[in-house]
């Protein structure tokens, strides 16, 4: 029993310093916006969704156009992987409900920037996650995954710059992502081969 009372405060009071952490960090990176930074942030924030929607549906139409099924495949690879990523992000929102920084915090963090539903996780940081995960599992080349990341990272960065998310919200969101595309990689593999198999009959 001692040991189990002893487990929780230790659990209690990690949790408590980890949320420190948190909001700590937060405070630092929201309260160095400028006006200039937040006008590139909000941009960056911005090119979230065409670019995570837009890429996958430029492959799909190429591939569609040119008769190429490998484009077609990563274009739907892409899709799948936004997906999965979409539906665990939205469960956890709506499951954790955990109110954004600017309304737990309003004399400490400034919201820049529209937000939605619930903040954790971020639903903009798992899609770049996602997004630049998928292109780099497809096209493995270091002048596609640098700045794909780079991309993916901004994203996540800015989340916190404009005040709309904790740091917490981006690590589990960019964590998401990256996995929701391993995940539709591997899956779409599987599934390739077996299509594949079938029109060998």
């Amino acid at each position: 029993m001692r040991l189990f009372l002893s487990s929780i405060l230790l659990l209690f009071g990690f949790s408590s310093y980890a949320q420190n952490g948190d909001i700590n960090l937060l405070k630092k990176i929201n309260g160095s916006y400028t006006e200039n930074g937040g006008k590139f942030f909000r941009f960056v924030t911005n090119t979230d969704t065409p670019v995570a929607l837009g890429l996958p549906a430029g492959l799909i139409t190429i591939g569609i156009v040119k008769k190429n099924n490998q484009l077609v495949f990563n274009g739907l690879e892409s899709l799948s992987a936004q997906a999965v990523s979409g539906i665990i992000t939205l469960s956890l929102k709506v499951g954790i409900e955990r109110e954004r920084p600017f309304v737990t915090y309003p004399n400490d963090i400034q919201k820049h920037a529209a937000a939605g539903s619930y903040s954790f996780p971020s639903g903009h940081t798992s899609m770049a996650f996602a997004t630049a995960t998928s292109i780099s599992l497809e096209y493995p080349k270091w002048y596609v995954i640098a700045p794909a990341y780079l991309w993916a990272s901004g994203v996540g960065f800015s989340r916190m710059y404009l005040g709309v998310h904790y740091p917490s919200d981006v690590l589990i969101g960019a964590l998401i992502g990256t996995g929701s595309s391993l995940f539709a990689h591997y899956a779409m593999k599987k599934l390739k081969e077996k299509w594949l198999k079938k029109e060998k009959l």
